[in-house]
């Protein structure tokens, strides 16, 4: 009940974000860059924490999840259970792709839903930022998730 009141923002950022973009063409694959070419914007060299999972589920976990995208590429961070690093490409029209995630293997009680975050980063295909908040979405232009910048 307490994501409530950011379903109308993340509504709206999928609205804005589908008006853009009905369907993946194939100027909207992620660039690959050159190599030793540095990732640079909002994105980037910031920690995000999990808000929400889907519209307005918030997950309740022992640590909360985060991740950061560092200038050359990979993205390491926690998934409320286990640690995961991995790599980034960023492309044209807020294109994003999570690749080669690969994670510890402790247990938990909270596994599935640490699952669901990592699934969240594999699926994300386009996000949106307002201010101090990410919004994830799938090549379908669901919403996945939120996330907000850590001060």
């Amino acid at each position: 009940m307490k994501g409530w009141h950011l379903l109308p923002w993340l509504t709206s950022a999928a609205l804005l974000l589908s008006a853009c973009s009905s369907a993946p063409g194939p100027s909207s694959a992620p660039r690959e860059e050159p190599r030793g070419a540095e990732l640079s914007g909002p994105i980037v060299e910031q920690r995000w924490n999990l808000l929400l999972v889907g519209t307005n589920e918030r997950l309740s976990m022992p640590e909360t999840p985060f991740f950061r995208i560092d200038n050359a590429g990979n993205v390491s961070g926690h998934d409320g259970c286990n640690r995961f690093s991995g790599e980034v490409t960023l492309g044209d029209n807020q294109r994003i792709e999570f690749s080669e995630l690969a994670t510890t293997r402790m247990a938990c009680p909270q596994m599935n839903d640490a699952q669901r975050v990592t699934d969240m980063l594999e699926t994300a295909y386009r996000y949106l930022i307002d201010h101090d908040r990410l919004v994830f979405f799938g090549p379908d232009s669901r919403v996945l998730g939120g996330w907000r910048e850590a001060h």
